[in-house]
């Protein structure tokens, strides 16, 4: 990749990332009378990614997808409020991959419905939605599901390495970022960047750690955070078997 597509590509992460900032104070703002609206943010900044690029695959646009992100979220939180995620009827990999897949179906169809609110439009336009539906893979899909679980995967450790970023120094990511994430030699990044080798050798395990125990808390806080009225009932029940 050049220098221009290094920058291009910078330049369209940081535009994503303000949309998804934008996103995420809207949705705490529709979480404000919840009590625990720091674990939402949290179960927001970690499931975000994964969700909006399976809408995206699906074939939406970015704010589309922004919008599945934001609705599958809300979704979650207030199916959350009312206990309905069972873990003994599957695990939550699963219930977020049915969500996300309703909620990405409902943009399409309020697609359909911005065509036919238009004065004029094309016989192709109106035979876009209903087909464009057709073609979402089905929850029970195999191919879609090796998608999901590529794009579960990935986004565990796209979340891991967010968390790692504001606990480490700059210096340090950048040069664990060039020697394990890019593969660069000891003796490569220490001409590239000027630092020695035994402080890439020092980057590299400090920060290959905390990685390691980012992602293990990730996969350990599978499911969604308790709501207010959930923590008080096990707090109460924790109180009585005590």
């Amino acid at each position: 990749m050049g220098e221009g597509d290094s920058m291009g590509a910078a330049s369209k992460n940081g535009e994503l990332e303000k949309l998804a900032d934008r996103t995420r104070r809207s949705l705490i703002l529709k979480l404000a009378d919840w009590q625990d609206r720091k674990s939402w943010d949290e179960f927001y900044r970690t499931y975000w990614r994964l969700i909006y690029s399976v809408a995206i695959q699906a074939g939406l646009q970015e704010q589309e997808a922004m919008d599945v992100v934001q609705e599958t979220i809300l979704t979650i939180a207030k199916q959350s409020r009312k206990q309905a995620y069972d873990p003994a009827r599957g695990s939550f990999k699963t219930w977020l991959w049915h969500i996300t897949i309703w909620r990405i179906r409902d943009q399409f169809r309020a697609r359909g419905k911005e065509l036919s609110q238009r004065h004029s439009f094309s016989a192709a336009d109106h035979d876009e939605i209903p087909q464009a539906i057709d073609l979402l893979p089905d929850v029970g899909d195999s191919s879609f599901e090796k998608i999901w679980e590529r794009e579960w995967q990935d986004n565990v450790m796209k979340a891991a390495l967010e968390r790692v970023k504001v606990k480490v120094s700059p210096k340090q990511f950048q040069i664990f970022d060039y020697n394990v994430l890019r593969g660069m030699k000891a003796a490569e990044v220490h001409k590239k960047l000027g630092v020695t080798t035994t402080q890439v050798y020092l980057a590299k395990h400090r920060v290959g750690s905390l990685l390691n125990k980012e992602i293990k808390f990730i996969r350990s806080q599978e499911e969604p955070p308790c709501t207010g009225e959930e923590t008080q009932r096990n707090s109460k029940s924790d109180k009585i078997r005590s």
